[in-house]
């Protein structure tokens, strides 16, 4: 998961990941519910709580894009469907990364906007504003689809 991650990210020793954390998203617009819960509990369990507004905020934006616009129009919904969407926390010592996985090769586009009272096109916007740096990588191998990720600094500790 690490490798597709390290283009276009400060240096990152996969070796150094302190805690890592991983959950299986249905296609299903109450996973985005179920992320942010996830994120909550994680963050907590890591006493990571500086970053946790944008953190949970950028997560929202990456789900919710992986699910309306990487599954194709005919992925199962229901429940009991393989999870197509994956999100993965990672965290080093300064640094956060959360990435979402999902079935799609098409790069992630930030539509031009001129309509601020606009209901949605906004999220990589504000991925971008939120978020330290992010970006995105085809997945290699067995592995199909993308990884849009996110990097957020953290306060030293100590």
């Amino acid at each position: 998961m690490l490798e597709p991650l390290r283009q276009g990210l400060p240096p990152l020793d996969p070796s150094a990941v302190s805690s890592a954390a991983s959950c299986a998203l249905a296609a299903r617009y109450e996973a985005v519910r179920e992320a942010r819960h996830f994120t909550r509990g994680t963050l907590d369990q890591w006493d990571v709580d500086d970053r946790f507004d944008d953190v949970c905020l950028v997560v929202s934006e990456l789900v919710t894009n992986a699910l309306r616009h990487a599954l194709p129009s005919d992925t199962p919904r229901g429940p009991e469907q393989d999870p197509p969407v994956r999100l993965h926390l990672m965290r080093w010592t300064e640094r956060l990364v959360c990435a979402v996985r999902d079935p799609s090769h098409d790069s992630p586009v930030a539509r031009d906007s001129d309509d601020f009272s606009a209901e949605s096109g906004r999220g990589l916007f504000l991925v971008d504003s939120f978020a330290d740096s992010w970006g995105w990588h085809p997945l290699a191998g067995t592995l199909s689809g993308k990884v849009v990720w996110a990097l957020f600094r953290l306060p030293p500790t100590g």
